[in-house]
């Protein structure tokens, strides 16, 4: 496991700190879940750039045109 120095403002440590003591985890915990989160929703990012890339429109309208033109069941309506 690799060891890792961060510099942060007081400010922030100590609401990391509250924080920490608040969900009843230590401060490395909550950094490590904070960065995974991140990572995770960044991954995500790329994953789904990288598969809009292949995708194509023709083929997209082609299935899209096959689908029956008719008024969705009451339950699944959009209501505002």
């Amino acid at each position: 496991m690799a060891t890792l120095s961060v510099r942060m403002p007081d400010s922030l440590h100590r609401q990391l700190k509250s924080l920490a003591q608040r969900e009843g985890v230590s401060i490395n915990q909550l950094i490590n879940t904070a960065v995974a989160e991140k990572m995770s929703a960044l991954l995500t990012v790329d994953y789904l750039e990288t598969l809009a890339e292949r995708g194509d429109r023709t083929a997209y309208e082609s299935v899209l045109a096959e689908v029956s033109d008719q008024e969705p069941d009451p339950w699944d309506r959009w209501h505002e």
